[in-house]
């Protein structure tokens, strides 16, 4: 049986590989999804699976976890640290930012930025 910090660590990976039916697989059918580079939230798999394939048409992100946190209220605080470049390799943005996962039924249930 997965661990959360297992689950995590297979999302990241599943997202920097482009390998979408492999991090659906950890979020629930009822996910919310932080939709950084658009604003609101996709929610369910569909939207999510949109909203990267926009995103990935424009950009080309790279997210790797430094550190999980499980927080007082059951959470998860994942710091990562990021690298966005344009489809033509030039660097967007490059920096360290926080997620913040909550967990429903073993699965990622929502996922949010926290402001810096």
């Amino acid at each position: 049986m997965n661990t959360a910090q297992d689950l995590i660590r297979q999302a990241y990976a599943a997202f920097n590989a482009r390998d979408i039916p492999a991090v659906l697989a950890t979020l629930h059918p009822q996910v919310r999804w932080a939709r950084a580079w658009e604003g609101d939230y996709a929610t369910g798999h569909d939207e999510v699976r949109a909203y990267w394939q926009r995103q990935w048409q424009e950009l080309d992100p790279h997210v790797e976890p430094t550190s999980i946190k499980e927080l007082p209220d059951g959470k998860l605080e994942v710091a990562v640290q990021q690298v966005v470049k344009d489809k033509h390799g030039a660097l967007v943005f490059a920096g360290p930012v926080t997620h913040v996962y909550t967990l429903q039924e073993g699965l990622l249930q929502q996922m949010d930025i926290a402001p810096k």
